[in-house]
């Protein structure tokens, strides 16, 4: 199956392609040298149901708004979803590229693209619908300048687009999908309301359905992209503080690494302050940074 050719992202990869170790160690080194802190959350005081949800909320404002403009070219608002907090308050704009519609060319690929962005607009409206006037407003969302500080992070180039192309589309989607699977596994466990924990595990659970669609695919696109994978989920583990919770597309021991899971073989979880690092780019929490670059809204930022 073929995904069309990467931009500068990937010739960094084609040049390290004989080293996997390689790559990542570059990751961390590029990690270094842009002084990324890792965000030192502390809940100074108890968090309720809501606050998860609206945690949540943020991330899935996140993906809906990068499916969204990627299958369509519009933003959520754009596309009739609102954004408005439960209060009336506006939300944020989206900073992201003119045309920014992905140039599909793999029919398949197209369909899938549009059914993701499906779910994750019927999980801002759920979410919305279930906090009712406690829905955070979106926050200002940056899918642009994040992208590229997470390329340089992981050693990839100085720039990455994942609009330009179909391969792109796919590790751009990778980034969002993988943390989007810990997260909700992390704050389970956080959830006191049973009705709540049903809906949040539903909702992993088509998270989880996603990763593995796409890691899939990334995988079939071949050797290039599985490197890249390689590096950024290492980039993730390095920004969440752990060093080894992340596992990239690739083969170990004559198997593939599709499913991102642990030794075993059950998903891994994060914190939200480890969320916040990877999502900030390492930016202090509070303030914010790469993807949310005036951080998150509601209680857990």
């Amino acid at each position: 199956m073929s995904y069309g050719e990467t931009n500068n992202f990937t010739s960094c990869i084609e040049e390290n392609r004989s080293s996997r170790r390689s790559a990542i160690l570059i990751g961390g080194a590029a990690l270094a040298g842009l002084a990324l802190g890792k965000a030192a959350f502390a809940q100074t005081s108890t968090v309720t149901d809501a606050d998860i949800l609206n945690f949540a909320l943020n991330l899935e404002f996140l993906e809906a708004q990068f499916y969204t403009i990627a299958t369509t070219g519009m933003t959520l608002d754009q596309a009739g979803i609102s954004t408005k907090g439960g209060d009336g308050t506006a939300g944020g704009g989206v900073t992201v590229r003119a045309n920014a519609q992905v140039a599909f060319t793999t029919p398949l690929l197209q369909k899938f693209a549009a059914e993701v962005a499906l779910d994750e607009q019927n999980h801002v409206k759920f979410l919305q619908s279930q906090l009712a006037t406690a829905a955070v407003a979106q926050p200002p969302i940056d899918l642009m300048n994040s992208f590229n500080a997470l390329a340089q992070a992981a050693g990839l180039g100085a720039t990455f687009d994942p609009f330009a192309n179909e391969t792109n589309f796919l590790l751009g989607s990778f980034i969002f999908e993988d943390v989007g699977v810990t997260a909700y596994q992390g704050a389970a466990g956080l959830i006191s309301n049973k009705t709540y924990l049903d809906k949040a595990v539903g909702i992993h659970n088509v998270e989880a359905y996603h990763a593995a669609s796409i890691r899939t695919r990334i995988f079939q696109a071949g050797e290039t992209a599985q490197m890249a994978s390689q590096a950024i989920a290492a980039t993730r583990a390095r920004l969440d503080g752990t060093g080894t919770d992340d596992v990239g597309v690739g083969v170990t021991n004559g198997a593939s690494t599709i499913v991102d899971n642990d030794d075993n073989a059950m998903t891994f979880s994060r914190t939200t302050s480890q969320v916040l690092s990877i999502v900030y780019g390492g930016g202090p929490a509070g303030t914010g940074g790469a993807f949310f670059p005036k951080g998150m809204n509601g209680k857990i930022r």
